[in-house]
This record gives structure tokens, C-alpha cells and sequence, in this order.
């Protein structure tokens, strides 16, 4: 599998480099999926990838989180961004995110991560199994689109959903980490809102190597997901049904729908696959 990852890796940073029609794409423009580079690190064995967010545009690294709710980021150190809009309490956003708290307890000058009359989110950190409040807010992330087999504009989401965090929540996470994407089954993870955003199917495709030295990458959107010259690797995937497990783990109580992929499995020769 190391030639394929090398392949497309070699695909996605050439195309990103040379090609001179890659800028922001018009609204009118709807991607037919979206894709994003995946590392290994080396030190933590995490998985890791890049979002561009804010504006100006701020390339962040993030540590994959395939249960997690949402996306949190670090805005204690020197979050600035003239697109940023804390979501008020009782808002839509705060709705949509399942909020059931409002932040009235920043005492200091209004910033992201410190606004009052915001919704309270509550981002966690499994690595060390801490978690912490955070302030829901939106800005702006570009990403690459694709459709399964070239690269094509670079498209924005205007206001993503995310919630701001405390730098003393990345303890644990690969050096030079600012959060961690949240890719569960709610309203507000990242492939959710890349699907409300471009009107594409809920799916999303991780190709993980188990290299430090090869590239993965993550597919949003329908396939194919081409990885080598035709070759699809969509088509010859195993696919499962997915199961809906009704009680969360991350609070402990019935009644409350897990953010987590669970799937059926089969006994003989422990064989497990998913469609996640």
C-alpha cells in the first residue's frame, strides 16, 4: 500500500503547488467531494492533518478523533481573525450543537474563547482523558475539493461551527498540534458541516498508513477514491451497517445518542469492517 500513498500524496502537493487555477471558489461552485492530508507522528503515533481556518488564513495541525463531537482549537495563544462570531445562547448554532450552557463568566476584554453570552461546549482531550468548557463560535476553513480523481478549486465553508479551547488541553497530542477534529455522528463534526455546507452525501473515507514515512488522506464526499492511476479503491471496499448505540459512553446516561461509530461484527477470524 506504500506506492499508493505515495502516489496520491505526490498527486495532492503537485496539484497545490502548480496548478494556477487553485484560489477560493465562487459560491456558485459545488464541489463533488473534499479531501485532506493525513501524517503519521512519528513521536506520538497519532494520525494528523491540516485545516486552513480564520481570516487571514491560518494553516493548523490537528490530531484525528474519529468519536469526537466536533472540532476544538487552542485560542488562548493569539487567536486572531476578523471572521470569527461567537454563537449567542439560544441561537440557531447553539441549537444545532446540542448546547445545553451559557457562558456569563469572562471577566476580561471580549475575545474568542472569552465572550459572554455565548453557548458552552465541552471539548475533550482522550489522550489524557481531560476535558474542559469551551466557548462554540464560526469561522472561516478552506479546504481542497476534489472529485475522486484530480484536485480542483480550493472552497470555503464561510462559518464553521467549532468550540474554543485552553492550551492546557493539547497535553498529550503531537508536538505542534492546535486541537483536534471531532469526525462523530453529530450535527457539528467536520464531515456533518462539509455536507451541509456543499450539499454532498454524509460520508467520509479515511486512508490511514501505517508508515510515518507515507502519507494517508481523508475523502469527504461520494468516490471514487482514486489512489493510484485507475484504480478506484471505493470498489473494492467491504462495506457493514453501521449501528446506532443509544447510550453515551462520553456521559455515561441513557437517552443520549453516542457520538461514536459502532458496527456489526464478524466472529469468524475476527474480521471487522465498517463504512466509516
Amino acid at each position: 500500500m506504500a506506492s499508493s500513498f505515495q502516489y496520491f500524496s505526490l498527486l495532492f502537493f503537485s496539484l497545490l503547488f502548480l496548478s494556477p487555477s487553485l484560489g477560493l471558489a465562487q459560491t456558485s461552485f459545488r464541489p463533488k467531494g473534499l479531501v485532506l492530508p493525513v501524517q503519521k507522528d512519528p513521536s506520538t503515533l497519532q494520525y494528523i492533518t491540516q485545516l486552513n481556518q480564520r481570516t487571514p488564513l491560518v494553516p493548523l495541525n490537528l490530531t484525528l478523533d474519529l468519536g469526537a463531537q466536533f472540532l476544538w482549537v487552542d485560542c488562548d495563544q493569539g487567536y486572531s481573525s476578523t471572521t470569527y462570531r461567537p454563537a449567542r445562547c439560544g441561537s440557531a448554532s447553539c441549537s444545532l450543537a446540542g448546547s445545553h450552557g451559557c457562558n456569563t463568566e469572562c471577566n476580561s476584554a471580549a475575545r474568542p474563547g472569552c465572550n459572554n453570552n455565548t453557548c458552552f461546549m465541552f471539548p475533550n482531550n482522550p489522550i489524557i482523558s481531560t476535558s474542559t468548557g469551551g466557548d462554540l463560535g464560526s469561522d472561516v476553513v478552506s479546504v481542497q475539493s476534489t472529485d475522486g480523481k484530480n484536485l480542483g478549486r480550493v472552497v470555503s465553508v464561510p462559518q464553521l461551527l467549532f468550540v474554543c479551547s485552553h492550551t492546557f488541553l493539547l497535553e498529550g497530542l503531537a508536538g505542534g498540534v492546535k486541537g483536534m477534529v471531532g469526525l462523530g455522528r453529530t450535527k457539528i463534526s467536520l464531515p456533518a458541516q462539509f455536507s451541509a455546507a456543499f450539499s454532498f452525501p454524509r460520508k467520509f473515507a479515511i486512508c490511514l498508513s501505517s508508515s510515518t514515512r507515507s502519507s494517508g488522506v481523508m475523502f469527504f464526499g461520494n468516490g471514487p477514491y482514486m489512489l493510484l492511476p485507475n484504480t478506484d479503491a471505493s470498489a473494492s471496499l467491504i462495506y457493514t451497517p453501521l449501528i446506532v448505540n443509544p447510550f453515551d459512553l462520553a456521559a455515561s446516561r441513557l437517552g443520549f445518542t453516542s457520538s461514536l461509530f459502532f458496527r456489526r461484527t464478524t466472529c469468524a477470524n475476527f474480521n471487522f469492517t465498517s463504512n466509516a
